[in-house]
């Protein structure tokens, strides 16, 4: 259904701020708090009036935010790790993770104690520290870069007209 077709908003100075739903973008313009930048997907017919589907909208006014920061899940452990074991360098799909300071030990979930492990190293290492197993990380395990952009890359494989608006690589 098209109102449930998603709109880039940009904050004041062009800065991508959020994805929402066609009918809030519709809102915004009708109240005169966006512009539209972009018109990619056609037009709503009503019974009065014509309207442009917004495909990119731009608020009137500038929006203070903060930088977002990533949360720690497997997945994007997974990417900060470029899905390579930690220990042995290994590139595959099939991995874990794994505290290098164990939990048991007072080893907590943070950024900086979590890599990704294959099968076979998590369990050569099993509830030791790398040193007590004889076994070196490849890097030292840091947050990655926070990126306000991060959160539109999804979007990006089906909204070509938004990637002028998104300046990331894939790296990101």
């Amino acid at each position: 259904m098209i109102t449930r077709a998603d709109v880039l908003l940009l904050n004041q100075n062009y800065e991508p701020l959020n994805v929402c739903r066609l009918r809030r973008a519709i809102v915004l313009l009708g109240k005169g708090k966006a512009e539209m930048v972009e018109n990619g997907m056609g037009y709503i017919h009503a019974v009065t009036q014509v309207f442009e589907i917004p495909s990119v909208i731009r608020l009137v006014y500038q929006v203070r935010r903060p930088i977002p920061t990533r949360r720690l899940t497997r997945r994007e452990l997974f990417l900060r790790d470029a899905h390579q074991c930690q220990y042995c360098g290994t590139k595959t799909r099939e991995l874990t993770l794994d505290h290098v300071i164990p939990r048991v030990r007072g080893g907590k979930h943070l950024w900086e104690n979590v890599v990704a492990a294959c099968t076979v190293c998590n369990h050569r290492k099993a509830g030791r520290t790398p040193k007590e197993a004889g076994m070196r990380l490849t890097r030292l395990p840091k947050p990655p870069p926070a990126s306000p952009y991060y959160p539109f890359l999804p979007y990006l494989e089906r909204r070509d007209e938004w990637r002028k608006f998104v300046p990331i690589s894939r790296k990101h």
